[in-house]
């Protein structure tokens, strides 16, 4: 029992990280977005900060954590360099 206790608490905290770095993600692309004169330091953060999402992302799935949050868009958006 206690055992999935323990498993619980860190899945809970995965999707928390997950939802944190979709929302970083999403703030690095707007922000490169939003700059007429993006250069490559800016582009490497949002490159950076993707990188993160999809790697907490799919340590989810590899543990098979389910969450209305997370959003399926996000996968077909580039799926297969993520596999």
């Amino acid at each position: 029992m206690k055992h999935r206790n323990v498993k619980k608490e860190y899945d809970q905290r995965l999707l928390e990280l997950i939802n944190n770095l979709k929302e970083e993600w999403d703030h690095t692309a707007q922000t490169q977005e939003a700059v007429a004169d993006s250069d490559m330091e800016m582009e490497q953060e949002t490159a950076l900060a993707r990188r993160k999402y999809f790697f907490i992302y799919k340590e989810a799935r590899i543990r098979k954590i389910k969450n209305d949050q997370i959003q399926p868009s996000v996968i077909s958006y580039d799926h297969d360099e993520f596999e």
